[in-house]
């Protein structure tokens, strides 16, 4: 079939052409968004799952519910290479600049670009526009404990969203790269707009780690935000995200290839679209058959080897490369350390650093204690494919 037609996008953060599956977690986003738009109070959210089960995807949705409703709202990718403040200060920036052109700039709003140039300063933040004749205002944000001066600035911007009746939504990708202080800054921060019943409001999204992090955190962790879990999709919805992009092109599945195409997937949605994608450039005619399917499959895995798996590998050491593989010997699922640690032929006290620091990278996360598995579903057999044989095994 032309390819130019194909209607799947694999891809990451790339809305799939039918957000199969996920209209529960959308519906809570969008009665967290409406509530506090409305001055009722409602606990934010962060959505916890795996890598390709479309987190980012449901980000970019929940902005996009945020802004239909009225909502000033940003977009943030937290990483490895910057902090808390440097990825706030430019979006509160473009926020507060914003609500003063709504109209006249109010006091508030005034007050709160005031609050932002004093955190610039504390926190080291450097962005040369912010200094276009304001000055920091003294006492507030300017502590330098991260803790104080972050629920300093969100009161400030959620005073100058208030006072011009909208509210401001910040929608925060990857929070597992946040530090222990920066996530416990952020839940302060919350804790604090909430008390003062002010529209301003975090939505996130994370690996299963952030749930630790969470726990660590302040004891009202739990009472500021909701955690919904996101997955493989079951097999109805699996086929309704392959199938439903054909049939609005009248292009269809038989039940074969259909069944063998989630099963090779196992659901989950980013592995959905790369075979979709590729099968549709391999089939020549409608009906897609089973054949088809299976033609398609070593394509997907190649796409999947030279970029999603590849550039998750590359990232790391040879030690912890030989960690993940041990960790693929022994099969799908969780393992316990001192199996992986007996797979490597070393103590388990040695590999301890190692397992931090792929934690770290969000490669590896802990279900329970003492236990690892991958953040990215199918990455065992992927290890087992660019790691094959036993050299690795040796130091």
């Amino acid at each position: 079939m032309d390819a130019r037609d194909n209607p799947y996008v694999p891809g990451a953060g790339t809305p799939p052409p039918e957000l199969a599956g996920r209209h529960e977690v959308l519906e809570r986003a969008e009665v967290a968004l409406t509530r506090i738009q409305r001055g009722r109070p409602s606990k934010s959210l962060i959505v916890v799952g795996l890598r390709g089960v479309g987190k980012t995807v449901l980000l970019v949705r929940f902005q996009n519910q945020a802004i239909d409703l009225g909502y000033q709202a940003a977009l943030i990718e937290a990483h490895e290479g910057k902090t808390l403040p440097e990825l706030l200060v430019p979006p509160l920036r473009k926020i507060l600049l914003s609500l003063s052109a709504l109209k006249a700039a109010g006091e508030k709003g005034r007050q709160a670009l005031r609050a932002l140039r004093s955190f610039m300063g504390t926190v080291k933040v450097k962005w040369s526009d912010i200094e276009l004749g304001i000055d920091p205002v003294m006492g507030v944000a300017d502590s330098g404990d991260l803790e104080v001066d972050l629920a300093d600035l969100f009161v400030a911007v959620g005073e100058a969203a208030a006072e011009k009746k909208t509210a401001v939504a910040l929608c925060i990708d990857e929070m597992q790269y946040l530090s222990n202080k920066e996530f416990s800054a952020l839940i302060m921060a919350v804790h604090k707009v909430s008390q003062m019943n002010l529209p301003i409001v975090v939505v996130g999204a994370g690996l299963p780690q952030i749930l630790g992090l969470a726990g660590e955190s302040k004891s009202y962790a739990e009472r500021l935000f909701d955690y919904p879990k996101v997955g493989a999709l079951s097999k109805e919805d699996a086929v309704l995200a392959i199938e439903t992009p054909a049939k609005n092109m009248e292009v269809f599945y038989d039940t074969e290839a259909l069944n063998r195409l989630v099963a090779v997937t196992k659901g989950y949605p980013y592995f959905l679209q790369q075979w979709g994608y590729e099968v549709w450039n391999i089939a020549e005619s409608s009906p897609i058959t089973l054949d088809d399917v299976d033609q398609a499959t070593e394509a997907a895995i190649a796409a999947l080897d030279e970029s999603f798996f590849r550039v998750r590998f590359d990232r790391c050491t040879p030690s912890e490369k030989r960690y993940m593989r041990a960790l693929a010997e022994l099969g799908e699922g969780s393992k316990r350390s001192g199996d992986i640690a007996d797979c490597l032929g070393v103590k388990v006290t040695s590999i301890g650093p190692t397992r931090s620091k792929l934690i770290t990278k969000g490669m590896i996360y802990s279900p329970q204690h003492g236990e690892t598995a991958f953040t990215v579903p199918l990455f065992d057999e992927y290890m087992r494919r660019v790691m094959p044989g036993n050299d690795w095994r040796k130091n």
